[in-house]
C-alpha cells in the first residue's frame, strides 16, 4: 500500500513542472518593427526605386578589371582583417557547439585510492587498526531538465552570437573588396596626372626656350622669361608631388593585401568602367544585404536570449544526478559484484537570498537588450545616410564630369590660341601664363572627377549591402 501511494506522488513534479512551463516558458524573438526605422531610410530624389538592387552582384560581375579582381583575391586571402574575422567565426563556433550540448547530461568517472592514518586512541584508529584503503572507480551522471527555457535560450543566444560573427565577417570583407577597388582607381588616377604633369613639364621647357627666343627678339621681357621658367619648376615639384603620393598609395594597398610595400600592377583610368545598371532597392532589401545590420539584429537576438537566461536563473532548477561504480576497502576486492554501489538522486533548487545576484544580472541583461536594439537602429539609419550620401554624390559627379570636361576643352583651346598669338607677338605673356595653369588645373581636376565617380559607384555597391557575394 505505502508502495502504490508514492507512486502518484512521482508523477506530480513533472506535470506541475510542464503546467508552470506553459505559463513561464522563454519568449521568442520577433524583430521590433514598430520600433525601428524600417521606412524612409534614404532620400529617391535622385533614382528611381527599383526591387532589382545593385547591391544583388557579385564583385566579380561588377568589377571586370582583371589586374583588380586578382589583387581582390589575393587582399581576400591574405588580409590580417579577415583572418582575424575567421578567428573570431571559429570561436564563435566553440560556443555554438557548446550551447547545443547543454541538452545532453554531463558524465564525469574517477579513479580513486584514500589512505587514511588515524589515531591509537580514536574510535576509528581502534576499528581499522590505526589505518584504512579505500579503492573506488565510479562515474556520475547529470542532468538538468530544462523546464523554463534557460538551456534552449543559452543555446540560441550562442547561434546569434555565431550567425553576428559570420555577418560580421562578410561586413569585413565587403569593407576589404570596396578599399581595395578605392585604392585601385586611386592609383590609375594618380597616373594619369603623373603623365599629363610630366607633359606639362615638357611642353613647359620648349616653352622656356620659346619665350627667351622672344626675349632675344624683343617681344618679351626678362620678367617674362623668368614667369616662364617658375611656371616650370612649379611643374616639376608637382610631378616629385604626384610620384611621391603614387608611391604611398602602393605601399597602403600591398599592406591591404596583406604583403610588405611593393609596386603593384595595375592598368590604366580609361579602361575602368562600371556599366552595370543599377537601383537603390526598397529599404527591405537594404535590410537583406547589409552585413552590418543583419550582424547588428542577431547582436539584438543574442541580447534578448540572454535575458531570457537571466530571467529563468529566478526559478527553481531541476536536476537528476546519478554515481554508480565499484568501492572496496581491499585491493583484491574491488573490481568484484559485491563491490557495486549506486546512488540516485533526484533535486529542486531554488535560490532565495544570493546577495541580489540575479537580479542585477537581470537587470544588466535588460539594459543590454535595450543597448542592443539602439546598436541595431543606429546600424539602419547610419545604412541609410550612406546610400543617401552615395547616390547624392554619384549624381553631382556624373553632372560635374559632363561641366568639367567642357571647360578643360575650352581651356585647351585658349591656350593653344593665345601661345599662336604669342609666337606672333600679338599677345601679352600673361594671358599665355593664365592659359597654362587654368589648362593644367582644369586638367588634373577632370582626372580628379573621373576618379570619383568610380569611387562613389564603389561606395553606393558597398552602402546597398554588396561586396560580400
Amino acid at each position: 500500500m505505502t508502495a502504490l501511494r508514492i507512486k502518484p506522488i512521482i508523477w506530480v513534479v513533472p506535470i506541475l513542472a510542464l503546467v508552470a512551463q506553459s505559463c513561464l516558458v522563454a519568449k521568442n524573438y520577433e524583430r521590433p518593427d514598430d520600433e525601428l526605422p524600417t521606412e524612409n531610410l534614404y532620400r529617391t530624389d535622385a533614382q528611381p526605386e527599383d526591387t532589382t538592387s545593385f547591391a544583388s552582384l557579385s564583385w566579380r560581375e561588377v568589377f571586370t578589371d582583371t589586374t583588380l579582381v586578382n589583387l581582390i583575391e589575393k587582399g581576400l586571402e591574405n588580409n590580417l582583417d579577415i583572418r582575424i574575422a575567421i578567428e573570431q567565426m571559429t570561436a564563435a563556433q566553440a560556443y555554438l557547439k557548446q550551447g547545443k550540448a547543454g541538452y545532453f547530461p554531463t558524465l564525469d568517472a574517477t579513479a580513486q585510492w584514500t589512505h587514511q592514518e588515524f589515531s591509537n586512541n580514536s574510535q576509528f584508529g581502534q576499528v581499522f587498526n590505526g589505518s584504512l584503503d579505500q579503492y573506488e572507480l565510479s562515474a556520475a551522471a547529470s542532468w538538468e531538465l530544462d523546464v523554463w527555457g534557460r538551456i534552449r535560450s543559452t543555446k540560441r543566444a550562442a547561434e546569434a552570437s555565431y550567425l553576428q560573427s559570420l555577418e560580421a565577417h562578410k561586413a569585413v570583407k565587403t569593407r576589404l573588396i570596396a578599399t581595395i577597388a578605392t585604392s585601385y582607381y586611386q592609383l590609375l588616377a594618380l597616373d594619369e596626372q603623373l603623365q599629363v604633369t610630366r607633359e606639362t613639364v615638357e611642353n613647359r621647357e620648349k616653352g622656356l626656350e620659346t619665350t627667351k627666343a622672344l626675349k632675344d627678339a624683343g617681344n618679351v621681357t626678362e620678367v617674362g622669361v623668368q614667369q616662364t621658367a617658375a611656371q616650370l619648376y612649379a611643374s616639376q615639384s608637382l610631378l616629385i608631388d604626384i610620384g611621391n603620393q603614387i608611391r604611398l598609395q602602393e605601399n597602403a594597398l600591398s599592406i591591404l593585401l596583406g604583403e610588405a610595400p611593393h609596386t603593384i600592377e595595375r592598368t590604366d583610368l580609361d579602361s575602368q568602367q562600371i556599366d552595370t545598371l543599377f537601383g537603390e532597392g526598397v529599404p527591405a532589401q537594404l535590410l537583406a544585404n547589409r552585413p552590418d545590420v543583419r550582424a547588428a539584429e542577431f547582436g539584438l537576438m543574442n541580447a534578448f536570449e540572454l535575458t531570457n537566461v537571466a530571467r529563468a536563473n529566478f526559478f527553481p532548477t531541476f536536476q537528476i544526478t546519478a554515481t554508480g561504480g565499484y568501492q572496496s576497502l581491499a585491493l583484491e576486492t574491488w573490481i568484484t559484484p559485491q563491490s557495486i554501489f549506486f546512488n540516485l538522486i533526484g533535486s529542486l533548487t531554488q535560490p532565495i537570498f544570493n546577495q541580489r545576484r540575479i537580479r542585477t544580472n537581470y537587470e544588466v541583461s535588460q539594459a543590454a537588450q535595450r543597448e542592443a536594439l539602439l546598436r541595431f537602429e543606429q546600424s539602419l539609419l547610419t545604412a541609410g545616410r550612406e546610400v543617401s550620401d552615395a547616390l547624392g554624390t554619384y549624381e553631382a559627379t556624373k553632372q560635374k564630369v559632363e561641366i568639367k570636361t567642357k571647360e578643360f576643352e575650352a581651356y585647351d583651346l585658349a591656350l593653344q590660341y593665345s601661345e599662336e598669338l604669342l609666337n606672333n607677338g600679338l599677345a601679352n605673356y600673361l594671358e599665355v601664363l593664365n592659359a597654362r595653369e587654368n589648362t593644367l588645373a582644369s586638367e588634373l581636376t577632370l582626372i580628379d572627377l573621373r576618379f570619383m565617380e568610380l569611387r562613389t559607384r564603389v561606395q553606393l555597391y558597398t552602402a546597398l549591402g554588396g561586396g560580400w557575394q
